[in-house]
């Protein structure tokens, strides 16, 4: 119990504090997680998330970004746009990227990022930074997996999987072009979820893309294969028995 919440919420000043039951439990779950690691199959490796990351427990945008061509050139430099645990930063440098600039803001997925590099061996092609969206320069492929849900998150701990109004995904559209080399592609992973909730329709995504003067080379498809989207009693069957989960690549108009 102590590492659990030692994990989340630093180390004790001495003060008395208060938590409900399930705040704790919460707590020695994401202890768990970050000690025994998440398999990726896409790395032949493990991820090892720490508390407030967001855990890549739905594999199949990971086999999306193993299996696309990458950009002619982008051997070179990549950046990784929300790095998050740092597995797509490590998943390009398995493919033999040379140099990845991994972004993030949020100080608890930087120092999380740095430990799933060093444990998988990948550290020294890659580079994490403290930014909000991209660092500085240019390169020839530039990925980001933002949020998928467009609504508000109920807590911190919830922001990775929550992007109240699309802004993050708004962000790395509008700025995608200015960070692009010539030739070069952006790869957006999303998943439709959202549309077939009612939260936001295609022509709206199509329209941001084309708005940031960015065209579609090509888009890549899967279907999810976690245990709710085959579940007929979860709340959201109707919504995720549809889901596609999309690797679009991007290019400059």
């Amino acid at each position: 119990m102590r590492a659990a919440v030692d994990e989340a919420w630093g180390a004790p000043d001495g003060a008395p504090a208060i938590a409900s039951l399930r705040e704790l439990q919460g707590l020695v779950g994401a202890h768990e997680w970050r000690k025994k690691g998440v398999e990726v199959p896409a790395l032949r490796g493990r991820i090892h998330p720490h508390f407030g990351v967001f855990s890549p427990l739905r594999g199949e945008y990971l086999d999306l970004i193993a299996q696309a061509p990458l950009p002619k050139g982008a051997e070179a430099l990549a950046f990784d746009i929300g790095t998050g645990t740092g597995v797509i930063a490590a998943l390009l440098a398995r493919r033999g990227v040379r140099q990845v600039v991994a972004t993030d803001l949020d100080p608890r997925a930087i120092a999380c990022a740095n430990d799933n590099l060093a444990r998988l061996g990948v550290a020294p092609q890659v580079r994490v930074v403290q930014a909000d969206m991209f660092p500085e320069g240019r390169a020839l492929l530039v990925v980001c997996n933002p949020p998928w849900v467009p609504t508000a998150p109920n807590a911190a701990i919830e922001r990775a999987v929550y992007d109240p109004d699309s802004a993050m995904l708004r962000a790395f559209l509008a700025g995608l072009a200015a960070h692009l080399a010539p030739g070069g592609e952006g790869w957006l992973v999303m998943s439709d979820l959202a549309e077939h909730l009612g939260l936001r329709t295609r022509d709206e995504l199509l329209g941001w893309i084309a708005a940031a003067g960015l065209r579609v080379v090509a888009r890549h498809d899967t279907r999810p294969t976690h245990p709710k989207a085959g579940d007929p009693t979860d709340p959201l069957f109707a919504a995720r028995s549809r889901e596609v989960t999309s690797l679009w690549r991007l290019g400059a108009a």
